[in-house]
């Protein structure tokens, strides 16, 4: 088997459809079925067998999968250790980054970072943070920017502590909330667990939900038109002025924060295309 038949393996199992992952990888219909019937006649098994929903694995499929994942990411480290041995900084930087971070931050650090060391090539995935977490567990990526606490025993630095804030149009007391609309975005699971403890500590009954909306940008919107008030970190409203925010506290008196962290492997800052960027994006966030 080839590098491009692991390609071909990998896009046939995330589509489910011989027809959808030969439009994804640019060959035909009848191109692609006669690679995996040559794959399947050199390894002299089935592979693939089709079903209602499109095609699914045969038992040998899967074992062929995992062995096609595992080659897949030997040959991405081994062209990383190659493009690492000239004495400069280039090769590729694999990014994951919250969904959050990338859309208020991100953008300004890679044209930044890609101005200084234009010979470093970027691949840049995003998404909620567990799902960033779950990439960088399975080497998929080589630097992770995710927020809220991941257990994680290698490089770990904190980026940002930003308070997490009432938000309304106007400004609200405390004990109107549960009388008022409530919009929510969506987050992930740790940040929504926050709110709900937070809530219980100050409350006795359930808030008043009118919007439940897809993304943290939405929600500043809907607010802004003074359409209910959320809770939301400052990323997303400290450049609103025209929006009444005001930090939350525990019971205790410590503020609710979310703090946003850079992650790695110890063997990725061997790579020097990661270790500049690490650094860039440490200064970066020194300066916040």
């Amino acid at each position: 088997m080839e590098y491009k038949d692991w390609i071909i393996l990998k896009t046939v199992t995330e589509e489910k459809n011989v027809t959808k992952a030969a439009e994804r990888l640019y060959l035909s219909q009848p191109a692609l079925s006669y690679r995996l019937k040559n794959m399947e006649k050199e390894l002299g098994t089935t592979i693939l067998v089709r079903t209602a929903n499109g095609v699914s694995l045969t038992p040998q499929g899967e074992y062929l999968l995992a062995y096609a994942d595992e080659m897949l990411q030997r040959f991405t480290q081994l062209k990383e250790r190659i493009q690492d041995m000239d004495n400069k900084v280039q090769g590729t930087l694999r990014l994951g980054c919250s969904a959050v971070i990338a859309h208020y931050e991100l953008p300004s650090i890679l044209k930044d970072f890609l101005a200084s060391y234009p010979d470093v090539e970027v691949s840049v995935k995003t998404g909620m943070s567990q799902k960033i977490n779950r990439l960088l567990q399975k080497d998929e990526i080589s630097v992770a920017i995710l927020r809220g606490e991941f257990p994680w025993n290698e490089e770990k630095h904190l980026l940002l502590n930003e308070p997490v804030c009432l938000v309304s149009s106007q400004p609200i007391e405390l004990e109107e909330l549960p009388y008022k609309p409530r919009i929510i975005a969506q987050t992930d699971g740790p940040l929504q667990a926050m709110f709900e403890e937070w809530w219980r500590q100050n409350f006795n009954k359930p808030p008043k939900v009118t919007m439940e909306l897809d993304s943290m940008e939405t929600c500043r919107q809907m607010v802004c038109h003074g359409l209910g008030w959320a809770i939301l970190p400052a990323i997303g409203v400290s450049s609103h002025h025209e929006l009444y925010s005001k930090p939350l506290y525990w019971k205790d008196g410590q503020p609710l924060c979310r703090p946003t962290w850079l992650l790695c492997t110890h063997s990725a800052l061997e790579l020097s295309a990661v270790r500049a960027f690490v650094e860039h994006v440490k200064r970066v966030f020194k300066s916040v």
